[in-house]
């Protein structure tokens, strides 16, 4: 092959990877944007409701028997969704008794509109459970293990007129399409349903939303709660190509917080199309940086993206989807 055809191939499967690793950086990047553009709350927890997501799937998958009973194939996808119910009791519970606290009317009065309190609330929750994880599981690297992690389909698409093969990693892609449908659905949620509307008169105006019968407190506990378990499926699905411990919510979180804003903040969307890019970023910076390299070009992206177009690639000034 020449060097063109080695140059073709390479950014080809750059191309493909950072669709499929991007699907998933989408799915947990939507689930920040549940919280912090519906409740404008600054959640520094978040990588780490993604962390116990991560274990609550290992557990279902290990410990439940879910491996045995559906297999390595089937099972770490189901253990994925019998894991989302608890992940949303979770976060649920975590708003009841900690951030309601700190939002909403109870934050009227305090310093910067209870923003200070949100931070060290997040940040004390987020260190509570590294340390709780690292005490009851340990500190070693673990993972779902399955074998489409290690299998790929082979594809030609120019035949002999340029050869190049393309390798779609069989776990990567049922991830990228598991995050669609959630995506899909959750978007129908909000758009579609009674629930969904709450949801957007809470973000777009609360003290309104209060004066026509919506329950803010409890639309914002929804949004919490759901934010919460779809990250937590992201989660998930990462723990099966990528080894994880009590401290990988820290690396996550940025990427989160930078999907994002690159969307625009408030647009269910537009983060899953930041998270979207960042996987795309990500992936094409190694052709002329190293792997260490990959999240500074994420924050450059970032950056340009912040002094050219402050809300986002896809948000809007007034509106809010």
């Amino acid at each position: 092959m020449s060097d063109f055809q080695i140059f073709v191939e390479n950014v080809l499967q750059l191309l493909v990877t950072g669709i499929l690793v991007g699907a998933i950086y989408g799915m947990m990047c939507v689930g920040l944007a549940m919280i912090f553009g519906i409740m404008r709350v600054i959640n520094f927890a978040q990588g780490d409701f993604m962390m116990v997501g991560m274990y609550a799937t290992y557990f279902v998958f290990s410990a439940l028997g879910f491996q045995t009973v559906f297999g390595s194939v089937l099972g770490p996808y189901l253990s994925v969704v019998a894991a989302a119910p608890a992940m949303f009791l979770f976060g649920w519970l975590i708003h009841r008794f900690l951030i309601r606290r700190v939002t909403g009317r109870r934050s009227t009065g305090m310093e910067g509109d209870g923003h200070y309190a949100q931070l060290i609330l997040t940040l004390g929750v987020a260190l509570i459970l590294q340390n709780g994880a690292m005490i009851l599981v340990g500190a070693d690297l673990v993972s779902i293990r399955t074998p489409l992690s290690s299998e790929a389909w082979v594809l030609e698409p120019f035949g002999e007129s340029l050869p190049a093969l393309l390798f779609f990693n069989k776990s990567r892609v049922f991830a990228a399409l598991f995050s669609a449908v959630v995506i899909a659905g959750l978007w129908l949620l909000i758009q579609r349903t009674f629930l969904g509307k709450s949801l957007r008169a809470a973000a777009d105006n609360a003290e309104a939303a209060t004066y026509m019968g919506i329950d803010v407190d409890r639309s914002h506990r929804v949004a919490f709660a759901v934010g919460t378990a779809v990250t937590a499926m992201a989660g998930g699905l990462l723990a099966m190509n990528y080894p994880f411990s009590p401290f990988v919510g820290l690396e996550y979180v940025i990427i989160m917080y930078a999907g994002v804003v690159l969307g625009g903040i408030g647009s269910v969307i537009g983060a899953f199309w930041g998270g979207m890019i960042i996987g795309l970023v990500q992936q094409f910076s190694t052709l002329v940086l190293p792997t260490q390299l990959q999240n500074a070009t994420i924050f450059v992206c970032f950056l340009l993206v912040v002094m050219l177009r402050p809300q986002g690639l896809f948000g809007r000034n007034v509106e809010r989807t």
